[in-house]
């Protein structure tokens, strides 16, 4: 029998995904030439997050506070980090590597790994396949440093401290002068391997094992192994994502909407037999009715909640397949979740959710002729200013909320303030609002609201207003406040 063939590892570290992931999106690429960083919060501090190469060449470092960036860099430009952004790239990256070789996983945040054994003949060798990559990713506007070796452990010191390869079956010659922080130790491990001298992997390798295991334990002669091919280390590549689509394939062509519906009814039972099994639900669905004529019509329906049940979403489709063009008739149907989101199972119960679910049933119908986002709820929002107790989100997107605290009655009708006639701390017995001559009968207060400080909101920048509600003799009911440090009354509300 032949000998085994040797594994051969790739690891790309991409040191800037973050701010070259922004700078691809933007129009111009000529942000990229000077100095820009993406900036996280931390510790209630905006903190350079990741840099390009004109920031880090003005002396700017990761960690250091936005502030003192700009204070050394005026001309400096920032955007925000958005981690799951980076994360979504990096998977795009992932697939984008399987082109090199079927077995790529993730490594870390900002970093691929890739089992190219046996395919880089495919690319003329393993030079030319890393020649490949980096021209690929240069061109792409993609920062990568590229390491090969025989085990993970090795590809990834190469890839984050030495961007070389190691040749097959001596791992130890091109690991021996890189740092100890290669092996994918803890900072405190690191920092006590250095003060006792041991600074390299070449002298770690070199020491006596045993007491170095009984004193930072078993984990740290795991990695030098795992590195120097002692150790086995396996690869999990990432799964590919679920895909949820059927199709049906007719001997005869059909053109009743009938017949169109039976059929759709056939694929949304196999559809939702597949999301049922991942504890999914459909959010978005489209269902592509080909023609013989090799045209195709497509249906989509946006679904107010995650569903997976057949008999609540066969009638939504019902609308858009009224209005398909058969031509000389359908021979295939196809129906594809396009956009899916967890649903896991409930427990039943003798609470009736019946209700619940015809609303949700009816956002989506109306959904279909408006569109999902014109569909909005007001929901109750954690402030006692009564213009910021409330938001407005979209009712598909969004749950109802709970009751308004308050420890007042609010008025159904909020405007902004409207100045009347009057002086003193107390309501004004007459004034005129409106065209109107309106004489007090009854008011309650004060309520005093102070401006929430940590908003900068122009219209409470005055101070301080006391609230009272007042009913007329005429029957008008208002919320008016008065504002003590500038005497004022002002109407901002009428109950009914």
């Amino acid at each position: 029998m032949g000998r085994a063939q040797q594994r051969r590892i790739v690891s790309i570290w991409f040191p800037r995904l973050a701010s070259d992931r922004v700078l691809r999106l933007r129009a111009s690429g000529a942000a990229a030439e000077g100095p820009f960083v993406v900036t996280l919060k931390q510790a209630n501090a905006e903190r350079l997050y990741c840099l390009n190469p004109a920031a880090a060449r003005q002396g700017l470092e990761p960690g250091m506070t936005y502030a003192d960036a700009r204070a050394f860099c005026p001309e400096l430009e920032s955007c925000p980090a958005d981690p799951a952004g980076d994360a979504r790239f990096l998977r795009v990256l992932r697939r984008w590597a399987t082109r090199y070789c079927p077995w790529v996983g993730l490594e870390g945040d900002d970093g691929l790994v890739l089992d190219i054994t046996g395919a880089a003949h495919l690319f003329g060798g393993e030079a030319m396949l890393l020649v490949d990559m980096r021209r690929r990713l240069s061109r792409a506007g993609l920062s990568a440093r590229i390491g090969l070796g025989d085990t993970r452990g090795a590809a990834w010191a190469l890839a984050r401290h030495g961007e070389g390869c190691a040749s097959p079956g001596a791992p130890l010659e091109a690991l021996a002068g890189l740092p100890v922080a290669a092996l994918r130790l803890d900072e405190t491990t690191v920092t006590a391997l250095q003060r006792l001298g041991l600074r390299t992997i070449g002298a770690l390798d070199a020491a006596a094992r045993a007491p170095l295991a009984r004193r930072f334990g078993p984990g740290l002669m795991l990695r030098l192994d795992q590195a120097l091919s002692r150790q086995p280390e396996e690869i999990t590549p990432q799964a590919e994502p679920p895909h949820y689509g059927v199709r049906m394939t007719l001997p005869e062509p059909i053109g009743l909407e009938a017949d169109v519906m039976a059929g759709a009814a056939r694929l949304l039972d196999r559809l939702c037999a597949r999301l049922a099994a991942r504890e999914a639900g459909a959010r978005a669905l489209c269902l592509t009715l080909r023609r013989v004529d090799q045209g195709a019509q497509h249906v989509e329906l946006r679904l107010a909640r995650p569903l997976r049940d057949p008999e609540r979403i066969l009638p939504l489709l019902a609308r858009g397949a009224g209005e398909i063009d058969a031509g000389f008739g359908i021979d295939q149907l196809r129906l594809e979740a396009t956009q899916v989101a967890p649903l896991p199972a409930r427990q039943l119960s003798h609470v009736s959710t019946g209700q619940a679910d015809r609303l949700d049933d009816l956002i989506s119908r109306i959904g279909t002729r408006v569109g999902l986002e014109q569909i909005r709820r007001v929901l109750p929002a954690d402030s006692h200013i009564p213009e910021r107790a409330y938001t407005v989100a979209v009712a598909a997107y969004s749950e109802p909320g709970g009751g308004w605290a308050s420890p007042r009655a609010r008025p159904l009708s909020l405007f902004p303030p409207e100045p009347v006639p009057g002086t003193g701390p107390r309501p004004p017995r007459r004034f005129r609002w409106r065209r109107l001559s309106l004489e007090v009968l009854r008011a309650t207060g004060p309520e005093r609201i102070a401006p929430e400080w940590w908003l900068s909101d122009e219209s409470w920048r005055s101070g301080v207003r006391d609230y009272w509600r007042v009913e007329t003799r005429q029957g008008r009911r208002l919320w008016l406040f008065h504002t003590p440090q500038a005497p004022g009354w002002f109407v901002e509300g009428e109950f009914p």
